[in-house]
């Protein structure tokens, strides 16, 4: 007998029951890549990663406001969450173009700005983060009654 054949039906969802979530990140995800890759034809990034920088900063600030808005707000839509927060956003913002870049700039020559942008990104992103979080639940706070 297999772990699979002794759980209870309950123990495990089918693949019926998750598959409006898995749906909504992968059409938010969609959007999200499709919005990553507009900004980098509107904004070509000549030497310094610039666009990718300031694409995974500004969708790490929307997720904060995001976040603060669904958890401490309101109630949101249960497919919410995942086609915005994971999809969309997930989508958006780009751990891999990222890694590609440092090693682009790593492999041209560039070691120093390399060694910045590997630094810059995840502290930049993480910042914006905590700074929009705060930001939100502060205005959210004064225009309470």
């Amino acid at each position: 007998m297999t772990a699979t054949e002794t759980e209870s039906p309950r123990a495990r969802p089918a693949f019926r029951d998750r598959a409006p979530v898995v749906a909504a990140v992968a059409l938010g995800g969609g959007a999200g890549a499709a919005a990553r890759y507009a900004a980098s034809l509107w904004w070509p990034a000549h030497g310094f990663p610039w666009t990718i920088l300031w694409v995974n900063v500004t969708g790490c600030a929307v997720i904060g406001v995001f976040m603060v808005i669904i958890t401490e707000v309101r109630a949101a839509h249960p497919l919410l969450r995942p086609f915005f927060g994971t999809g969309v956003l997930g989508g958006f913002t780009t751990f891999s173009t990222y890694a590609v870049d440092v090693h682009t700039l790593l492999d041209g020559g560039e070691a120093g700005a390399g060694l910045v942008y590997l630094a810059v990104t995840p502290l930049a992103a993480l910042a914006a983060v905590w700074v929009a979080a705060s930001a939100t639940r502060r205005v959210l706070t004064r225009r309470q009654p």
